[in-house]
């Protein structure tokens, strides 16, 4: 193993009914948990998304909806799942704009506790395509010169996946063998995103700004001056819930910073205001 740990790192897929973070479901999620001894533990469920699986869909991933009509919802794997990626961080195959924002908006809508942000989040994907351009499949073969079979299957995919990020701190030495730089360097965009969806973000004076639309760049602060509809629209329309968790978290800094303004404009009124009647 080349890749050096102090805690466990989950090394996850999943298969979905469709790509579509906010209306989509998950219908595999396969993760294989590393320790920083070495010893590996997996857990793999099929689960039922209770809707329906688009045949194109399932044509890709070969999951239809007679073989997961009997298996668990989310919600129902849920205490087992929480149990499994305690105090681990993450890594998977282009992860940070698929899988981990998908997985967020489930965990919210099961109304589990798991904080994923104060994870790190290694994004195998992002690492090839800086160093080598190339997809999953490629990568399998250029780094662990093997040919991968079961490609779309969730298990096979985080096995990949796996062999393919320990691969890569063996062949580079630019990479430093630490979770949370693997994480940064996998990171995309010139921007510290909020939210999974990469919608909210950081700018380099570490304050919140939108990232997408006709607002990019703008900070969250000076939108709910000059258009505070925008933030409702938001979070009435069909964005991840993680988002408008995101969204609401920085709206309530806004406003406290606001009220601690105006609070000090008015003792600053109210001493002023003593000074005058002291001396009349």
């Amino acid at each position: 193993m080349n890749i050096e740990l102090k805690k466990h790192l989950a090394i996850f897929d999943l298969e979905a009914t469709g790509l579509s973070i906010t209306n989509d479901r998950i219908v595999e999620i396969a993760i294989i948990k590393i320790a920083p001894d070495g010893k590996r533990s997996e857990f793999h469920r099929r689960l039922n998304p209770e809707q329906s699986i688009p045949k194109e869909v399932s044509e890709i991933h070969g999951i239809y909806d007679e073989d997961i009509k009997d298996a668990p919802t989310f919600k129902e794997i849920i205490p087992e799942l929480e149990v499994f990626i305690e105090n681990t961080d993450f890594a998977g195959y282009n992860s940070n704009k698929f899988d981990l924002p998908m997985l967020a908006e489930e965990l919210l809508r099961a109304g589990s506790e798991i904080d994923l942000s104060i994870k790190n989040h290694i994004d195998v994907q992002n690492i090839f395509h800086k160093m080598e351009q190339r997809t999953l499949i490629a990568a399998y073969a250029f780094y662990c010169n093997k040919d991968l079979k079961n490609a779309h299957s969730a298990m096979a995919d985080a096995d990949a996946t796996w062999e393919v990020l320990d691969a890569q701190i063996y062949r580079y030495d630019a990479i430093q063998n630490d979770v949370p730089f693997l994480a940064n360097f996998s990171s995309y965009g010139n921007v510290s995103r909020l939210d999974f969806a990469g919608r909210l973000a950081l700018n380099k004076d570490g304050v919140e700004i939108y990232n997408f639309g006709k607002h990019k760049g703008k900070t969250i602060k000076d939108i709910s001056i000059s258009e505070p509809g925008y933030y409702g629209w938001i979070m009435d329309a069909d964005f991840p819930r993680y988002t408008k968790q995101c969204l609401k978290k920085a709206m309530e800094k806004v406003k406290a910073e606001k009220k601690n303004k105006e609070d000090y404009s008015g003792d600053i009124d109210d001493k002023l205001n003593a000074l005058k009647n002291k001396f009349k």
